[in-house]
């Protein structure tokens, strides 16, 4: 199975079945990467807002949001980099809660999310905050939700194939590129681990989507020139996704030749 879906949209998901490709290295292709990120974190849907059946869930998201970007496991991709006038600017640990303010929308979001009205609700973000080209807008969804992009969805769809994605689209020719992910609800077994709780499902995949969307955002810089996956598909879930402190998925190392907890 492979990771780049879809279209000029340029849309990677986490596919379901993916296993680390040994000995296969992730190269660089020569675009951007973000160098020191930042995480906006919009909740879409009434059960998100204080007092709200998933309050507490978005409380914990919001928390492991704001240490990731200094962890171990955030580590690994250091070793990652672009190259700028022939010069190597290496991937920075960061504050990711250190960009605009967090949203809290409490319309209710229709049932099937598409990916366009996805983009639509950060757009409604953006209209009253400036777009922040090292910013990742991660959009979450509510149980009652799922996502769609054509005839794949999420858990909770008629199609289930992915559970989560991020891409990039541009809010007018030529404007900066906006890097968003799509968190739907991990309301399913194939997007589960045993044992873990919702929010910790859900860490899985902010973990994903955060470390993919740094190092590829534009999906043209570090990928596995064999299959064409991101490096977070390689170990998205082989070895097993572990807890240290908050829930991860071991990562591709260069460095290593293989999949890492941390560095």
């Amino acid at each position: 199975m492979k990771s780049k879906v879809l279209s000029a949209m340029a849309l990677s998901c986490c596919l379901l079945g993916f296993a680390a490709d040994a000995g296969a290295q992730i190269t660089y292709h020569g675009g951007p990467v973000i160098v020191s990120a930042k995480v906006v974190n919009i909740f879409w849907g009434p059960s998100f807002a204080p007092g709200g059946a998933d309050s507490g869930y978005a409380s914990t998201l919001s928390v492991y949001r704001n240490q990731l970007g200094t962890t171990r496991e955030y580590n690994v991709i250091t070793q990652y980099y672009q190259i700028v006038g022939g010069v190597r600017q290496f991937i920075q640990l960061s504050n990711l809660a250190a960009g605009t303010t967090d949203w809290f929308d409490t319309t209710l979001p229709p049932t099937n999310v598409t990916d366009t009205i996805a983009r639509n609700e950060i757009r409604a973000y953006l209209a009253t905050h400036a777009v922040d080209s090292s910013t990742i807008y991660q959009l979450f969804l509510p149980l009652s939700s799922y996502s769609s992009v054509g005839t794949a969805t999420s858990c909770g769809g008629p199609g289930l194939s992915f559970c989560a994605y991020h891409g990039t689209f541009n809010l007018s020719t030529g404007s900066t590129a906006v890097k968003y992910a799509v968190q739907p609800y991990e309301s399913c077994s194939a997007c589960q681990v045993s044992g873990w709780s919702a929010a910790q499902n859900e860490e899985h995949f902010v973990a994903y989507t955060t470390r993919v969307s740094v190092t590829d955002p534009l999906h043209t810089a570090w990928y596995d020139n064999t299959s064409g996956i991101e490096m977070d598909d390689k170990c998205l879930w082989s070895p097993p996704p572990f807890l240290d402190g908050g829930a991860y998925p071991y990562e591709w190392s260069n460095l290593a030749g293989g999949c890492v907890k941390w560095r």
